[in-house]
């Protein structure tokens, strides 16, 4: 398993550095944004691999969404850990997503 996510780590790095940035998949720009950040925190073998694996299931879970879907998805949140209800949970969810 291990093997097959670097192979494919090394993959799609090798791809993604003969691409220009305008033309990278998602998966390719995902793969070089997760690189940079394992860069710049100096990761080396098994934490580089670990935060590699993370950072790509992260960002493939969010593709596709929107800032406006996201935002959503965290003033939900943030209103059912507050156990928001009715008219209180209206006025919450429209601040929260005017916010930022």
């Amino acid at each position: 398993m291990n093997k097959m996510i670097v192979a494919a780590v090394l993959g799609g790095l090798l791809m993604a550095g003969q691409a220009s940035a305008a033309e990278r998949t998602a998966q390719q720009q995902k793969m070089v944004d997760c690189n940079h950040q394992a860069s710049s925190q100096s990761l080396k073998g098994t934490a580089r691999k670990s935060f590699m694996s993370t950072c790509l299931k992260k960002t493939s879970t969010n593709a596709g969404v929107t800032a406006q879907q996201q935002k959503m998805k965290t003033c939900n949140a943030d209103a059912k850990q507050k156990s928001l209800k009715g008219a209180e949970r209206k006025s919450f969810m429209s601040s929260c997503l005017k916010k930022g």
